[in-house]
């Protein structure tokens, strides 16, 4: 008998960390760590002088809350989202959760059972697929395009009687680019018009290179019959460990995520969400620098992809924390990367994690998630990827 785990595959980040076992790095050619798209700074000293404070002084803090979210958080949230978004959001239209993977989880336990189908552009981001493939929902496939696009038409040849939801990632991870406005605006009318779900996974929309709305679904009068959104607080104010993010979607259907809640966690973490409602109010113009800081390690790849585009890397997409890129060797990617530890100094993913099993787009790309190197560092990478005198995949 098959466990509910056993259905899906290992934790790709625990899995890359177990490669650098018993390898040791010079240090002269240091390792540059490249595989998880997590800040490691912790957040400001402002920001960690208010958990301090709430810690000591608040014994609410440490105590259950609410299992949707401190009232307070919800209603800024729906308020800063009104004024980004240009549309109406109320606060009980907003649910706080233990992170944004928790909110995809509640969200599919309210969408899905057993045997019914998500749509999920490839490659695409492991931890969903994770929870579909434990919660007995498939997962089905989306190829992208050559800009890692998906197209709502090959899209609607996908839907059958079983889907619930498709589910956007944008800025993408893996992949890192922006979706247009209205290639969004057309997956929710293509949802809309088959009385399905559009989740649009925004954990990275802190760091969206462009100015002004990245969509204006919220602008639809009725747009939470259709749209989920989710968002998480832990790249933009360094809360990960906090584990604070949000599910915007209509009452009914916080009312379903609600039960889950209960009987996962209870209630979000209440320091987490104290911080995070004091980073909203107060830490706009740092949140400002570190978009800025973010913008440039993303100019900062493209400036150094003529080290090795010569030699057949293709830079697919690049944005947020992400840059995903076509190698040109003959290996699979699953094996050039752990060659890449030891040989390179070099920890990234492979494509293989992000697409379905055996693909073979996946064995010829790889991510970099780039928050966590300087322009130096990125500029010392991608000399070790010039310097690498592999064999090359055939032409």
């Amino acid at each position: 008998m098959t466990s509910r785990t056993e259905t899906t595959f290992s934790p790709p980040v625990m899995e890359a960390r177990r490669w650098l076992e018993g390898v040791t790095f010079p240090p002269e050619r240091p390792l540059i760590n490249v595989s998880q798209a997590a800040p490691v700074d912790p957040p400001p000293d402002q920001l960690r002088q208010v958990i301090a404070e709430a810690a000591l002084n608040e014994p609410q803090a440490h105590l259950y809350g609410p299992v949707l979210g401190r009232p307070d958080l919800r209603e800024e949230v729906a308020r800063q989202w009104c004024g980004a978004y240009g549309g109406a959001i109320a606060a009980d239209q907003v649910a706080i959760t233990s992170g944004c993977n928790q909110a995809f989880a509640a969200t599919i336990a309210g969408l899905c059972t057993e045997g019914d189908e998500v749509i999920l552009p490839t490659p695409w981001y492991f931890n969903h697929k994770m929870w579909l493939d434990m919660q007995g929902v498939t997962s089905v496939p989306l190829p992208t395009d050559d800009a890692l696009l998906p197209d709502p038409e090959r899209a609607e040849a996908l839907i059958t009687p079983r889907t619930r939801a498709i589910s956007l990632v944008t800025p993408n991870n893996p992949g890192g680019v922006e979706y247009p406005a209205e290639l969004v605006r057309a997956f929710f009318d293509l949802a809309r018009r088959h009385g399905i779900a559009l989740i649009a996974d925004e954990t990275y929309r802190d760091f969206d290179a462009r100015s002004g709305a990245p969509h204006d679904l919220f602008t639809d009068p009725s747009w939470d019959d259709t749209l989920i959104q989710l968002y998480s607080f832990s790249k933009g104010y360094r809360l990960t460990g906090h584990r604070v993010g949000a599910m915007v979607a209509s009452r009914t259907r916080l009312a379903e995520a609600e039960k889950f809640l209960d009987t996962v966690t209870i209630c979000p973490n209440q320091l987490g969400q104290i911080a995070a409602l004091w980073g909203m109010q107060n830490l706009s113009q740092w949140l400002a620098g570190e978009r800025d800081e973010i913008l440039d390690r993303r100019a900062a790849i493209s400036d150094n992809m003529a080290k090795i585009d010569g030699a057949g890397w293709k830079l697919m997409g690049c944005g947020a924390y992400f840059a995903y890129l076509r190698h040109p060797f003959a290996m699979p990617s699953d094996e050039l990367a752990q060659k890449l530890v030891a040989e390179a100094g070099i920890l990234l993913l492979p494509g293989t994690m992000f697409q379905p099993a055996g693909d073979a787009q996946g064995k010829r790309e790889l991510r970099v998630a780039f928050a966590n190197v300087n322009r130096a560092e990125i500029g010392t990478l991608f000399d070790r990827l010039a310097g690498l005198d592999w064999p090359l995949a055939p032409r």
